[in-house]
This record gives C-alpha cells, structure tokens and sequence, in this order.
C-alpha cells in the first residue's frame, strides 16, 4: 500500500479527534516547508506529536579531531539549529504501558518501515523510534492510531505519558487496581485548555501500594497512591494525592498535597493543580519552570491554599464522576484457565529463568512473567513474534515497565515452560529481570543531543561482564539495582538506583576524558523513597572495576540481612569516596590511550598539539588545582549534611560555588582576590554577561544558582534545603569544568598554524638502473 492512501484507508477506523489532529500536523509541516511557520513554534508543535530532535540533527559531527559537516538533500530546518532531513525520534506513548497483540503488531510495522527496525522502551512505558524523517511521520501517526495508540502530547510543554505500576491489578500488596484510574486521567488531561499553558511538562504516576516502588510516585510532578477507607461500614476508594517531586538535575521529593482524596476529586484536583501551575508557575527560564521549583517557592501549605482556591472556581463538568461507571466494570479477564505447574517437565535453564523473571499472582494459578529486554530494545522481527507468543497464552494483557521491559500477566503456570521456550526461539529468553543485570540506561551519547557520555555503552558492558558471572554472584549482589544516565538530567533515574552513574567529562592535561559521577543509596522501594548522592567522578573505563569494589565491600562489611541503603548510610560519605578513589587517577595517553575514548566509540576526545611538562610529569593547569578546591568543599559540604551539621553543609555547598567561579575567573584575572563579593562580581561581568558560561542547551541556567544563594543565602535550612544548595553547587562546579574547556578549546582553534619550511633532500646514492 502506497503512503498516499493510508488515510483514505484507515479513516473508518480511527478516532475521528485523532485523524483530525493528524491532518492537522500535517498540514502544519507542508506550511513550514513554504516557510509559513516560525521555526520555534513549528518546534513545539512537532514536540507536542512526539516529534524528537536527534543527535547529529544540526549537520555537524565531531570526528574525535574536529566537527564535520554532514550533508543533508534540503536546506529547510524543522527547528532552531534542526535540520529537515535529519533523522529524528518518534516517541509513542503507551498510557499505563497497556497494549494489546494486535498493537504490538502495528508498533512493529512502523519500526521496520519508518525508522531502524528497532523498538526502545523507555523509562516511562512509552516507546521510542529513531532515524525517524519528519514527513513520514503523520502516516506512521495514522496507522498508531487506527489501533488506539496515539503520539499526542508525548513531548512538549504538557502532561506527559501518565504511568502506572506493571502489577496493578495482580499485585498482593495493593489497595485496589488502579490501572482504570490512570487510563481515565491520562484521557481527561490530554489536550485539556487547562494543560495547554505550562512552562515545561507535567509528569503523573499511579501507585495501588505505598511501601513498594510500584508506581515511583515520590519522583513525579503529580502522584497518586491508593488508600481504602471504612466508612460508614463500607470500604471507600481514595487516593493520597502528591505534588512537586521530579529527578532531573536537581532531585525534589513529592509532597503531599492532600490526603485520601475521594475518586471523583482526581480529575478536578488535578484539573486545579494544571492551572495554578499555568498561572504561576516559571515561563521565561526553563530551567525552572517545573512544577516542583513553584511547590519550593511557594511551600506546600500556600500551593495547598492555591489549589483548594482553585478547585472552588472551576465549573463543573460530568466527566469528574462520569468515569467511574468505567472504573467498576473495568476486568481483567484471563486469557486461558488457571492451572499449577506441578511437575511438568522443565527445559534447560528454566529454573534459573523462573527465579528471576516470574512473579506469583494473589489470583491462584496465575503468574506474572516478564520479557527482560537488555537495555531497552527488540526488533520489528521480535515484536511481531512476541505479539503471537501473547496471543497464544495471555491475550491482551501485556504491559510495559518503567524498567524498560515487558510482562505478560495471567500467565497459567502450566504453560511456564512452554513460554519460556517459545521466548528462547525469539531471542527474548533472558534471565536476570530487576537483578543486577538488569541495567537501566537512557539513550546517552548514542542518539540524544544532550548526552555527555555514552551510557548505553556502559550499560552494555557491565551486563556482558555481570552475566558472565551472574550465576556466582550472592543475591544481596544480584538483586542490587543499577541506573545510567548520560548526563546530569537523570532520564536513566540514577538517583533512585542502589548504584547510580551520570555522565560528564574531566581533563587531563590537554586531553578530554570521559567520565561518569558514582551515585550511591538511592531507595527504589516506598514509591522512590529517597535519591542517592553523588560521591565523585571516576574515568568511563574504571566503572567495571568501581562495581565491583563497590559490590565486594558490601559483602565484606555489611551486617546480617543488612540492605545495600542502609550500609550506604552507615559507612558514610567519606568511606564510600574512599572506595572509588584508587579509580579515580587517569592514566597518561601514551600509556592507557583507551581511557581517553567513550564505551562503544573509537573516536578519541582530544584537545590537539598543547604542550606537555617534561620533569615531573604532564602540566597541571592553575585551573584544575583551583578547582580541585570547589570539589573538596562540595564533598565535605555532603560529610557535614550526614552528619546532622545542616548549617555547615548549606554554608559549604555555597563556598563551594564560590571556590569554583573563582578557579574560573582566575583563568582571566589573577588578582581576583578571595571576597565572595568581589568574585561573584568578576564571575558575573567576565562569564555570565558575555554568556561564555553558557552552553548550547541549559544556557545560565547553572551560573544562577550562584547569583541566587550569593544573594539570598538560606537562613536556618533544614535538611532538604541544604541538600539542594549541595546539588546546585555540584552541578556549578560541572558547569565551570565544561566552560573552561570550551574556552581552551577555543583559544586552541585560534592559535594560527605557521607554514614549515620543507626539509631539503639529501641526495641518495642508488644502485644501477634506479632513478632519484
């Protein structure tokens, strides 16, 4: 069938609202290609279908010794600095990762026929194409949504995919299933005139338990844990209700904004808290403009007040209550009868593959089983077999997780081992699901604009290593959790890992080297409980070695039955560095030349032909002793937070900033001297005013935290506002590494490059018959 027809074709089977908005986009993307549209606006329009920028999309690459120009067959641009031909990501959104075979089959179709012929789960239960050319994208969209997928506000300046925890419905320690909730909320939401206005995205999850990760509600923007309650002798629905929480550079806890809340008040508390968001919430900065930055400024008892203010104005609408006829006649049902195991034969590996990767349902001779996925991915291939495998033993009950997997639930456990081989014969047999080698990675360096360091390469590495030892690791080991993210922004969660890395980069003398920050303690369970810390940053090719001085100290030094989070807490900041540190040195070039390029790419970071010292080594630049001192003084900034000192470590976390601008105006102006004041002065006038400190993409955003506590230092912080500045300060100091490099960089492009005279030839004296 030719693309032309696809929407003649399909139109009697499309929501009439999807195919409206479909002809839309479409219509929008031939008025940007007349040069109709404002790039920007045309910029979030396309973000808002889930139309993604990609790595390389500006037609520059660097080859490891300078960016060369990639040619591309037109010259409009779909964007700022965004080249229209340039391959893109299509992002799908999958509300509670719920989908069904015959979904599955279209998802599959659309990856083989309009991107790579892979499909990538990502942290959120959606899914993720790449290579992805624009003008393929509104068939791509109308063949999604003629089977009930839509790609409608998957990015942009909205609410996102709502999530939902893979076991609703099948768990043993929920309230209620609150799959039909989330699905009713994410329809409300999408494409609501009260969503429309925010500064940046809006992030919900739904939880059915509170002391299980479950849902991971403590880390999203708006969350919702189911709670019963008895009420005039009846049993009563409701739901803690949280606002404020969210990863991203900057880690906020959630805060709860109102207890048991009746389940015909989701839609409008929810409706109140968009539009007290809208209204007040940052527009200008983005690096603000979350709603979790508005509940901090404000604090959680005005937001409440804001809210409740709110709710009071909104005129009433039927959907508030309309829903939950749905919700009461929302089944489940059970593709084939429940039947045990007993003993049927069991094919090699089986058994390690059930430990691991099976889960007893509450309904008897039901089991849920999960498809691991090795950093995300199958193919077109695989998931069109794995819809047939879901039609043979579970029907539509498939789900995504935010683990980047797959679980198929109501599984009879008489038909175990039959799945299990039917996964084998597709490549999707694997062990080891939310075990050690169950690796969270986010795209990293392999297709995102903002990726530092390749974090899929890692990811890959260590499962190749952890696999090849899996099987004699203890389980304290194997059932560890480990997040990757290729820079500060968190998209692989490292903060909730019990072992979390996050991409950045550091100097050795004129070289770059690819690092990651070791992030430690972080609490999966309660919901994403509590986010690890940052302890420092080793080489990208020392984290194997990390892991495993990491994992055997554990062994060696823990208590009976203790967990990982809590011998984190008790050996304390200074230990856990202590730990890392042997791996942190880098080796020089001429020795170890691996060091200086990233997991999975040949390409080396180098900063061309400065000299090197000749008697004791390599040159030490004034800069990297200076600010050797801004990172001494975030890490005992992080030593006095544990140790209840709150003032001290508010106090060093802005010392810290302080010693890091001044490393950096050094490199300008020596004589700079040590009053903060006349340091945040000369930082202000010679870094941020001239915007030398600002990169591509966050901008100033990180210099601000600066000029906000030089201004307006905290008084009396507790526990949390401390351990903010101590963030801030750590991603400052980030920020200065990355400015002194550019500069470097810069200066090193400048210097001209002068002709050489040609050597002269000296005669050769050749045999007979040869010529000269």
């Amino acid at each position: 069938m030719i693309a032309s027809n696809w929407k003649e074709v399909l139109a009697p089977q499309t929501e009439a609202s999807l195919s409206h908005e479909i002809d839309i986009f479409e219509g929008q993307i031939a008025l940007m290609k007349q040069g109709k549209l404002d790039e920007k606006v045309f910029a979030e329009t396309r973000l808002r279908k889930g139309v993604y920028g990609q790595r390389y999309d500006n037609g520059q690459r660097h080859d490891g010794f300078q960016s060369r120009t990639l040619s591309f067959p037109q010259r409009h641009v779909k964007g700022p600095g965004t080249e229209w031909d340039a391959p893109g990501m299509q992002r799908i959104k999958i509300p509670f990762g719920g989908m069904t075979p015959d979904q599955m089959d279209v998802l599959a179709q659309v990856a083989d026929e309009y991107a790579e012929g892979i499909l990538h789960v990502t942290t959120r239960q959606d899914f993720q194409l790449h290579y992805v050319h624009i003008e393929d994208t509104p068939d791509m969209m109308r063949r999604l949504a003629s089977v009930g997928i839509t790609t409608h506000e998957a990015c942009g300046n909205v609410v996102r995919n709502t999530t939902c925890c893979p076991l609703a419905g099948v768990c043993h320690t929920e309230a209620f299933d609150v799959t039909p909730y989330a699905k009713a909320l994410a329809d409300f939401l999408m494409g609501h005139d009260d969503t429309q206005d925010f500064g940046r995205k809006i992030k919900v999850a739904f939880s059915g338990c509170e002391d299980k990760a479950c849902g991971l509600v403590m880390m999203h923007d708006i969350g919702f844990i189911g709670k019963t309650r008895l009420i005039d002798g009846v049993k009563v629905r409701g739901f803690d209700m949280y606002v404020g929480g969210g990863l991203g550079t900057i880690p906020h806890q959630a805060k709860l904004l109102a207890a048991f809340v009746p389940e015909e008040e989701i839609m409008p508390i929810s409706q109140a808290v968009s539009r007290v968001f809208a209204r007040l919430g940052e527009k200008k900065n983005r690096n603000r403009a979350r709603i979790k930055f508005l509940v901090a400024r404000l604090g959680i008892e005005a937001f409440q007040r804001l809210v409740q203010e709110e709710r009071a104005l909104l005129p009433f609408d039927d959907r508030w209550g309309g829903y939950l006829e749905e919700v009461y006649a929302y089944r489940e049902t059970p593709f084939k009868p429940a039947s045990p195991l007993n003993g049927k034969q069991r094919p090699e590996g089986f058994d390690t593959w059930y430990r691991t990767n099976v889960r007893p349902q509450p309904q008897e001779g039901y089991v849920v089983t999960t498809v691991h996925l090795p950093l995300g991915d199958l193919t077109s291939a695989q998931m069109i077999q794995l819809a047939d495998v879901a039609r043979k033993y579970v029907g539509d009950n498939v789900r995504t997780t935010v683990e980047q997997n797959i679980v198929f639930r109501w599984v009879a456990e008489s038909d175990l081992p039959a799945l299990y081989q039917d996964l084998q014969a597709i490549g999707l047999g694997d062990t080891g699901a939310g075990t050690i080698v169950d690796i969270t990675a986010c795209p990293g360096t392999d297709t995102c604009k903002l990726g530092i360091a390749s974090s899929r390469g890692l990811a890959r590495e260590l499962i190749i290593r952890l696999k090849a030892k899996n099987a004699t690791l203890d389980r304290a080991i194997q059932d560890l959790r480990i997040k990757i993210s290729g820079c500060f922004n968190s998209c692989g969660q490292h903060h909730v890992a019990d072992i979390g890395f996050f991409g950045n980069s550091r100097k050795s003398g004129n070289r770059k080297v690819p690092h990651f920050q070791v992030v430690l303690g972080g609490q999966w369970e309660k919901n994403a409980g509590s986010y690890g810390l940052a302890i420092g940053s080793v080489p990208a090719k020392s984290v194997p070695e990390v892991v495993d001085a990491i994992t055997n100290a554990y062994l060696e030094q823990r208590e009976p039955a203790e967990r990982f989070q809590d011998w984190v807490v008790r050996l304390g900041k200074k230990e856990a560095r202590e730990l890392i540190r042997p791996f942190m040195p880098i080796p020089a070039f001429e020795v170890s030349p691996a060091f200086f390029a990233d997991w999975g790419d040949p390409r080396t970071f180098t900063l061309g032909d400065l000299g090197i010292g000749e008697c004791a080594g390599e040159v030490v630049s004034l800069f990297s002793m200076e600010i050797s001192k801004a990172e001494s003084e975030a890490f005992d900034a992080q030593l006095a937070l544990e140790d209840g000192e709150i003032q001290t470590a508010a106090e060093r976390g802005f010392n810290a900033m302080i010693y890091a601008a001044k490393a950096l105006v050094r490199t300008e102006f020596l004589d700079v001297g040590d009053d903060p004041d006349q340091i945040v002065t000369s930082f202000r006038k010679r870094f941020f005013d001239t915007e030398k400190f600002f990169d591509p993409y966050a901008k100033g955003k990180f210099g601000r935290y600066l000029f906000k506590h030089h201004k307006d230092p905290v008084e009396n912080p507790n526990q949390e506002q401390a351990r903010q500045v101590i963030e801030e300060a750590q991603l400052f100091i980030e920020a200065t590494h990355a400015c002194e490099m550019r500069l470097t960089e810069s200066i090193q492009q400048s210097i001209p490059v002068l002709p050489q005279a040609k050597p002269k030839r000296k005669p050769v004296k050749l045999p007979p018959g040869y010529k000269n």
